[in-house]
């Protein structure tokens, strides 16, 4: 059962994060209405549709922000505190300044938990309707690639005709054991092709020593074909690169996809490590930001708090940026790309922790 301090601190903590949440929700939707507004204005559609588009953006748009409304919650409320002089009063009945970061900082673990046991994933479901719909608006919509348990299957059209790719395995800019089968405008089979190897560097792929049958005959190659695409290698790469659109569980379930064929899971392993350190990551956040507010006077103006915040957000969001750069290249590895960051901040709590009952 909560104490009443626990609870008021508790409900202003929630109070806080709840008003700044709308805040930044505000920002966001008046910044990204403006871009659907400029990606839907030459096409006849509903006046009201890039304001829907612009909702089912809008969550997962938060989500990724929601350290920074932490970090700024945290601070807003000891402001509150300092400012109405509560702290001094919870101080007088036996409450420390180490037992009112632990309360914040359990509060934020599980906040955290259900941020990404259900809100994540709702937002990504609507990131993925989202993008679906805007694929619909594009003249991308006649291009599709997907990974299945079977493989890498392309959907392109090119020259009024379709080419249906199935691929077992992808390592780099080559296709392995592929099969392409071309159709006409009417959807007539003009054509398949299977190739051990085919270079995808650019547009115009290389099929080498391809097998190609035409009305059920067959005949071998030993030259290289050339075939005209809309696919390229960094094309493919590009359309798997958005994994913000797939909930925790299927991310395992497309980790074992790639996988299997050869497709690098670098950047989905990636997202998964993030997504389970999240509630630690909001805790140490919060830690942060109570004793820096604790290590400063206490006749800042609100101003300066912002001010404040704004900065300690953006070295936090710059240092876990260049960190996750540097896995997905390939240049450090996932697990110190992920926890090196933590273990900083945690360091930095850590000392500040030491003396916070003095402030």
């Amino acid at each position: 059962m909560l104490k009443i301090y626990q609870k008021y601190l508790i409900t202003n903590f929630l109070i806080k994060f709840f008003y700044i949440s709308l805040i930044f929700l505000a920002l966001t939707f008046i910044l990204n209405i403006l871009e659907e507004i400029s990606f839907v204005k030459n096409l006849d559609i509903n006046i009201w549709y890039p304001y829907f588009l612009t909702i089912l953006n809008l969550p997962i748009t938060i989500f990724e922000i929601f350290p920074f409304i932490f970090l700024l919650a945290t601070q807003f409320l000891f402001y509150e505190l300092f400012k109405k002089k509560e702290l001094d009063l919870l101080k007088k009945n036996g409450l420390s300044n180490l037992k009112i970061i632990k309360i914040l900082f359990l509060s934020s673990i599980i906040m955290g938990i259900i941020s990404v046991g259900i809100y994540y994933n709702l937002a990504s479901k609507l990131k993925f309707h989202y993008l679906n719909l805007k694929n619909q608006l594009s003249n991308d919509n006649k291009y599709l690639a997907m990974v299945t348990d079977s493989g890498l299957w392309i959907k392109d059209e090119i020259n009024e005709n379709t080419l249906i790719v199935k691929s077992s395995l992808i390592k780099g800019n080559i296709l392995h054991k592929t099969i392409i089968n071309e159709f006409d405008k009417n959807f007539t089979l003009i054509r398949t092709i299977q190739s051990e190897k085919i270079d995808i560097i650019n547009n115009n792929w290389k099929i080498y020593d391809p097998i190609v049958t035409v009305e059920n005959i067959s005949s071998k190659n030993s030259s290289v074909i050339n075939l005209e695409t809309n696919f390229d290698e960094e094309k493919i790469n590009s359309l798997f690169s958005n994994i913000t659109t797939i909930n925790l569980i299927n991310l395992f379930t497309l980790k074992k996809e790639y996988e299997a064929i050869g497709y690098s899971s670098d950047e989905i392993m990636l997202q998964i490590l993030k997504l389970f350190t999240v509630p630690l990551f909001y805790g140490i956040i919060t830690i942060l930001s109570s004793i820096i507010m604790f290590n400063f006077s206490r006749n800042r103006s609100l101003l300066f708090n912002i001010i404040l915040g704004v900065i300690m957000s953006v070295l936090i969001y710059y240092m876990n940026f260049i960190f996750s750069s540097l896995a997905n290249n390939g240049r450090l590895p996932i697990l110190i790309s992920i926890f090196f960051p933590l273990f900083i901040l945690s360091f930095i709590s850590i000392i500040g922790l030491i003396n916070v009952n003095e402030k």
